[in-house]
């Protein structure tokens, strides 16, 4: 009762060609075609970027962390230079005066 029978066949191609008439099928097997193609591209380029982030995590993986003494000069550090002046506070300025300005 589940078997597909060459017959079952005819009558489904039957029923396609009247409902979509002769001239349409070709144009939708060859979209089909194209989708189908799309979507083994796309499915093969996300396969492709997980093994190469996997590949990158596994690179990663092999650094080691610096000792926390390693950041650690061995001498004092230098003082900064003393200012010779002292900054001048700058003034807020409004942008429409600016502009009536120039």
């Amino acid at each position: 009762m589940g078997a597909l029978r060459p017959w079952h066949i005819a009558v489904l191609v039957v029923v396609l060609i009247l409902l979509f008439g002769a001239k349409r099928l070709p144009d939708a097997a060859r979209s089909l075609g194209r989708s189908l193609r799309i979507i083994k591209a796309e499915t093969k380029s996300l396969h492709d970027d997980d093994r190469d982030l996997a590949e990158k995590a596994d690179a990663q993986a092999g650094y080691q962390p610096l000792p926390p003494n390693a950041g650690q000069q061995q001498y004092a550090p230098q003082q900064p230079p003393q200012q010779q002046y002292a900054p001048q506070p700058q003034q807020p300025v409004d942008p429409v005066q600016r502009v009536r300005d120039n």
